[in-house]
């Protein structure tokens, strides 16, 4: 008689997908691929996923397989999706200069997450690939928030030194002397020369 797995307590029975051997994990990569881009019915990447089974020597999976598999992918993109919501809310609340300790933060709870998932032993390379992706994309959202903010300040670099530049022609035609307008430079524009 089986018993009926409780929340929390171990990570069940496998699959049909979890129990195809490693040569078909690019096979299986590529219909969870699909299946996150939402371009083409179900029906039809299964049809496509048996044709590259079956290429490699390897059975069908069964459609209510696929279906539960794709509803597993489903379940956890949805929570990814929620958790980028949460945390581009979080971003836009602290600004743009708290980059660093946000991606310190970000690092930290997907840390716990990867934990948590481990601990239900729901811990699977579905999970390992958006948890992955998720500390990639807050990586990757730092580094262009950086490269934004460098360039403004490059901009505003280039604007005060033209202005600087334009200010020492104009007080030079009008007689100052260097002593002046280096003086004026420094208390007005923030320039030392």
């Amino acid at each position: 008689m089986s018993r009926r797995r409780r929340k929390g307590e171990g990570r069940g029975r496998l699959s049909a997908i979890d129990m195809l051997p490693e040569i078909a994990g690019p096979d299986i990569q590529w219909a969870v691929d699909e299946l996150i881009a939402s371009q083409r019915p179900q029906t039809e990447i299964l049809a496509e996923f048996n044709e590259r089974l079956a290429a490699i020597g390897l059975g069908p999976i069964s459609s209510s397989a696929f279906n539960r598999h794709s509803l597993r992918i489903a379940a956890t993109t949805r929570r990814m999706k929620e958790t980028q919501e949460v945390t581009r809310a979080i971003t836009d609340r602290l600004g743009p200069d708290s980059g660093d300790q946000m991606t310190v933060g970000l690092a930290v709870l997907l840390k716990q997450a990867a934990w948590d998932l481990a601990e239900q032993g729901r811990l699977d390379p579905e999970n390992v690939m958006f948890l992955s992706r998720s500390l990639q994309a807050v990586v990757g959202a730092q580094k262009t928030s950086a490269d934004v903010r460098r360039a403004a300040q490059a901009e505003m670099q280039k604007k005060l030194d033209q202005a600087a530049d334009a200010f020492e022609k104009v007080a030079g035609e009008k007689g100052f002397s260097a002593e002046t307008v280096e003086a004026i430079k420094a208390r007005i524009l923030g320039v030392a020369s």
